[in-house]
């Protein structure tokens, strides 16, 4: 054999688990950012229902108007927190975190101060528009658990040798994980009989 042959089938052998591995790990970061998209999709129907929430609840009378500011202030931070798969870092999954939660509290409060009014509790749209709400957090979290899922076998593949020389030459990174909100092991501490701002 050619001396010369040597490293050229070194390098062709390099070569080929190179193309071969990079092929691999695609379908599994496609499929994460297939799931990203729907977690990002979950949100927006989240973030779509709030305006006519908002607007059957300026309906009753008195209602606290500091409450409803709140929702519409928190709308406004979650929805103009999108990032791209690609731009997933423990970092920005924080923030993206931090304002889909602040949120999730708003329309939480929201839904305590609903309790105090007998006329928005019979209300068939409000009830139409709680349940619909009701049913996307649900469907937020299966998006956010099935994220999870993908964005974990995603990155056991590429921390496998030898995939991981590769997945590190091709800039391949594992993703951040959704992570419960702190505190969020602790009961909430929910009460009806606190005072807020009234309509003006």
């Amino acid at each position: 054999m050619k001396k010369w042959l040597v490293p050229v089938i070194i390098i062709g052998v390099l070569v080929f688990l190179g193309v071969n591995t990079y092929n691999s790990i695609i379908p599994k970061r496609n499929a994460a950012e297939k799931q990203w998209a729907n977690v990002e999709s979950a949100y927006q129907r989240r973030a779509d229902l709030i305006p006519n929430i908002v607007k059957t609840v300026q309906g009753a009378a008195d209602f606290e108007k500091s409450t409803l500011e709140g929702v519409i202030k928190a709308r406004a931070e979650a929805t103009k927190t999108s990032i791209n798969v690609g731009d997933l870092t423990p970092e920005n999954m924080a923030k993206f975190q931090q304002a889909q939660s602040g949120l999730s509290g708003a329309l939480s409060k929201l839904m305590v101060v609903v309790e105090r009014y007998p006329e928005l509790k019979a209300n068939q749209n409000f009830l139409e528009l709680q349940s619909q709400l009701e049913g996307t957090e649900n469907r937020i979290n299966v998006e956010r658990n099935r994220f999870n899922e993908v964005a974990t076998v995603y990155k056991n593949y590429i921390e496998k040798f030898p995939t991981n020389l590769f997945a590190k030459v091709f800039g391949f990174n594992h993703l951040p994980l959704f992570k419960s909100d702190a505190g969020s092991e602790n009961a909430p501490d929910v009460d009806f009989n606190f005072s807020g701002d009234k309509k003006e």
